[in-house]
Parts: structure tokens; C-alpha cells; sequence
């Protein structure tokens, strides 16, 4: 196990440089439009082709694809693998050709309506613009994908770093010197999101080259790549029912009002920051696992894998869910408060942070149980679960954005998850009776004593600050770099008293780690 420790922590290192740099951008373009007009339509432009990435590269597809890409690494060596790959990415890129020409019609229709209101029209506009990215980002999540059944790690979960760099550099360097007004600033990070996706799709076709992998178009078909589609196809409407289940949420906090959109993106953004750093992080490593573990029937290894992966979830992202309730207003205060974002903009992103962060770890729960589901090849499970989940959402949404408006949205989101996680994780667990062997209570227990000591630390320490520093910056910079760090490193302590199982694999890594440096 240390070997899996080793690649998650260059996942989680790499991601972690990734999400600090997503969050300098989202600070940076927080602080250049705020939370008006232009900012949410940027953001909803922007989740239509996010939306084709989390359903054809990140999501279905490369869950379909790894296990087969694993087989036919395993039975046909590397040649029987590129050959699928190749074909992989020659349908994908036709079909995503075709989506592009469909949403460049719809977009165009809805720019044109006489009688929309001005940040639908915008709207459509920047989504003209940012759709070629959805071709780039989900070429390279396929690559990215094969990647990781090879054992490589960083150069996949690099992606995410050149985007944000790109973007980063376009808003804040040429956007900031060549342009004066936000309008025309807001059409450099459209440029930026493209160029970021030209270096996405070109790091992994580098690595793959080297490996000895020769691209070619080829839409011939086979035995394996009919097995891609057997599981693609119930994965993809899926996939698509939750996706379009984030289009829905957006598209109700944008007939809110104009702010709605970016305050609930800047509120899950935050919830997404521990979740993509270690939560994917585990999810990416043990995947590939559990797919050879599946393919050789090997039921006790997978179980064993797979909670392994359950409990390593949980022990982070518990505390994370409790530090981000307590501490979000130091936190906004810190990271957020610049330029055009104002106390009132960190006061109403922390009452939906709040909300979001009480998901988390009923986000990463779904994350590995649907891909536990993918592994097996029961693509169909994930496809009635999320149909189902699609339902509670909307019905939610509905409900709740008449009474508490986008504070109803975001508890909408959340129980929607939890509906979500639980069916999937109990659907799991009916697969062998090897999932109903293993218990949870006994690190649950030890996780939750834990966290009772890290809130009580955090508490008396945000309290403190606040009586000598105030609730201004200073405070909340003693808070982010001082109180973070004490209050996680007491956590961590505590579980190392507690015999938390999973930790003890972490003194062979340590040990081996240890010897390299020397």
C-alpha cells in the first residue's frame, strides 16, 4: 500500500498546487468583476462545455474506457491498448465535433432572442466563444486516463495547472495592461480558457508519444471497443442527468438575480478545493486498481481497496467539512475581500459555503462508490441512481428557491448528494458479501473524537484572534496560516494516538521517503 500512498500523494501534491492556483484565479477574477453581471456570465458559459468534460472526459467515458484500456494492457500488451485508444479518441472527437456545431446553433438562437434579458444574451455570447474548449479538455481527459493505468500520475493531474496558469496570465497580464474596461477584460480570460486547453490536450500526447503510442484515426470497430460502449452508454446518460442537474441549479440562481451564480460557484469552489485535492486524488489511484483487482475476480482485494480508499475519504474530509463552517468568514475575509468584492459579498458566499460544506463528504462518498459501480462494469446502477437523483434536485430546487432563493439551491444540491451517495454506496455493498464484512463505526468513532478536538481548538482559537486582532485581515491571516495548520496537525496527532488504521501504512512510506532524501 505504501507503493498507492505514494501516487496519492503526487496526485494530491500536483492537485494541490492546481487548486491553490485555481483559487488565486477565482480570487483574481472575483477581484476584476465581482460578483455582477459579467462574472456569472463568464460562469455560466462556462459550465456548458465543463459540463461536456465531467460527462465525456472526467466522467463516463473515462470510466468506461480505464477498465477496458486495463484489460487490454494486461491481455494484449501495449500495441492492443494504443489500438483501443486510438479508437477511443477518434469517435470521441467526432462526437464532439457534432456538439460543438449543435451548441454553436442553440447558442447563436438564444443570442439573437429579441426580449431576453441582457445576461442571457452575454451569456450566449461568451459560450460561443469557450465551446472549442470542450473538444480539448475532453481529448485530453481520455489521454489523461489511459495515463493513469501506465502509473502516470502527475502529468494527468498537471491539467487543471496549465488552464489556471492561462487564465491567470490572461486576465491578469494582458487583460489588466491592454485593456481598460471589464468588458473587454472578460473576453482575454475567454482566450486564456482556450489556450489553457491547447497545452491540456499536448502535455499527455507528449508522454503517451514517448511511450510508444502512434495516433491515428481509425473508427473501425472491435470486441473491446464494443465493450466501451456497453458501459459508456448508461454511464453517459448518467453522467448527463447530473451534469445537466448543475446546468439546472445554475440556471435557477441566474433567473435569481445577477449575483446568485457567482456566490453559490465561489461557495462550491471552496467545497471542491479539499475535495479535488485528496478525495480525486484517491479516487484516480485506486480506480486503476480496482479495475485489474475486478478483471481478475480478485473480491476480497477489491472490498479491502475500496474501503480503504472510504476510510482515507472520511478522515479528511469530515474535518474539512467542520474547519470550513467554523472558519468561512476569516477565510472569505482573507482570500476574497479585494478590488470589487465587498464585506457583503463575503457575508452572503459564506451562508451558502455553510450549506455546501456539510456535503462534502457525501460528495466524495458518491465519488468512490460510483466508481467502485464502474469498475464492476454496472453502469447502469450509476445511470438509475442519478436519474433518480436529477428528480429530488429539481423537485428541491423548485421548492426551496421560492422560500430561502439561493440558500434553497444550495441545500437543494446538498440533499440531493446525500441521496445520491447513500443509495450508491448501499447498492455496493449488495454486490458480495465481502462489502458487508467490513465495518465503519470503528474508525468512524476515531475520526469523530478527532474532529471533536480539532473544533474545540479551532473555537477557542478563532475567538482569541478575533478579541486581540479584530475580524479584519490581520485577523483572518493569523486564522488561514496559523490556526489552519495548529488545528490540522492536532487532527492528525489525534488519530496517530488513536491507532487510526490507515495511518500505520503511512511509516513505510515515510521510512522509504525518508531514505531516497538521504
Amino acid at each position: 500500500m505504501s507503493k498507492n500512498f505514494l501516487n496519492i500523494l503526487i496526485v494530491s501534491i500536483t492537485t494541490f498546487g492546481s487548486r491553490i492556483l485555481g483559487l488565486f484565479r477565482d480570487i483574481l477574477i472575483f477581484s476584476f468583476f465581482g460578483a455582477g453581471l459579467l462574472n456569472s456570465a463568464f460562469i455560466l458559459a462556462f459550465t456548458l462545455p465543463n459540463l461536456f468534460r465531467r460527462l465525456l472526459g472526467e466522467g463516463s467515458l473515462t470510466s468506461a474506457f480505464v477498465p477496458i484500456f486495463s484489460e487490454a494492457l494486461e491481455h494484449n500488451q501495449r500495441s492492443g491498448a494504443f489500438d483501443l485508444l486510438n479508437k477511443t479518441l477518434s469517435r470521441v472527437g467526432l462526437l464532439l465535433l457534432g456538439l460543438v456545431i449543435l451548441g454553436v446553433i442553440v447558442l447563436l438562437g438564444i443570442s439573437l432572442w429579441p426580449g431576453l434579458a441582457e445576461r442571457w444574451h452575454l451569456g450566449a455570447h461568451l459560450g460561443l466563444i469557450l465551446l472549442p474548449y470542450m473538444i480539448l479538455v475532453c481529448l485530453a481527459a481520455v489521454m489523461a486516463g489511459a495515463l493513469n493505468v501506465l502509473k502516470y500520475f502527475s502529468v494527468p493531474a498537471m491539467s487543471a495547472v496549465w488552464l489556471n496558469l492561462t487564465m491567470i496570465l490572461s486576465l491578469g497580464g494582458f487583460g489588466y495592461l491592454l485593456a481598460s474596461e471589464p468588458e473587454t477584460q472578460v473576453y482575454y480570460l475567454c482566450g486564456g480558457v482556450l489556450a489553457g486547453g491547447m497545452i491540456q490536450v499536448l502535455a499527455p500526447f507528449w508522454v503517451l508519444r514517448r511511450e510508444g503510442w502512434r495516433p491515428r484515426f481509425d473508427v473501425q470497430g472491435s470486441e473491446r471497443m464494443r465493450e466501451v460502449k456497453v458501459l459508456f452508454l448508461p454511464g453517459a446518460f448518467g453522467a448527463a442527468v447530473l451534469q445537466v442537474n448543475v446546468l439546472v441549479s445554475r440556471l435557477f440562481a441566474f433567473s435569481l438575480n445577477t449575483e446568485a451564480v457567482s456566490f453559490l460557484y465561489l461557495a462550491n469552489r471552496l467545497v471542491e478545493l479539499p475535495l479535488g485535492i485528496f478525495t480525486m486524488a484517491v479516487a484516480t489511484v485506486i480506480f486503476p486498481a480496482l479495475s485489474q483487482l475486478a478483471a481478475r475476480r480478485e473480491v476480497q482485494a477489491f472490498s479491502a481497496t475500496f474501503y480503504r480508499g472510504v476510510r482515507l475519504t472520511l478522515a479528511i474530509t469530515i474535518p474539512a467539512t467542520l474547519g470550513l463552517i467554523l472558519l468561512h468568514r476569516p477565510i472569505l475575509t482573507l482570500l476574497f475581500e479585494w478590488g470589487v468584492f465587498t464585506v457583503r459579498d463575503v457575508a452572503m458566499t459564506g451562508s451558502v459555503l455553510c450549506i455546501f460544506a456539510v456535503g462534502l463528504p457525501f460528495y466524495s462518498l458518491a465519488i468512490l462508490a460510483t466508481r467502485g459501480l464502474h469498475a464492476l462494469k454496472d453502469a447502469k446502477t450509476v445511470m438509475w441512481v442519478a436519474c433518480w437523483t436529477f428528480v429530488v434536485n429539481f423537485i428541491l430546487c423548485l421548492a426551496l428557491m421560492q422560500t430561502w432563493g439561493m440558500e434553497g439551491l444550495a441545500l437543494a444540491n446538498i440533499l440531493s448528494v446525500v441521496f445520491q451517495s447513500l443509495v450508491l454506496y448501499r447498492l455496493l455493498c449488495r454486490k458480495d458479501e465481502a462489502f458487508q464484512e467490513i465495518r465503519l463505526w470503528n474508525p468512524l468513532a476515531k475520526i469523530f473524537l478527532g474532529v471533536l478536538i480539532m473544533s474545540g481548538l479551532c473555537l477557542l482559537g478563532l475567538e482569541l484572534v478575533e478579541m486581540l486582532l479584530g475580524e479584519g485581515k490581520g485577523g483572518a491571516l493569523v486564522v488561514v496560516l496559523g490556526l489552519i495548520p495548529l488545528a490540522a496537525g492536532t487532527y492528525f496527532c489525534s488519530l496517530w494516538i488513536l491507532s487510526f488504521d490507515d495511518l500505520k501504512d503511512l511509516k513505510p512510506f515515510l521510512r522509504k521517503v525518508w531514505q531516497r532524501f538521504r
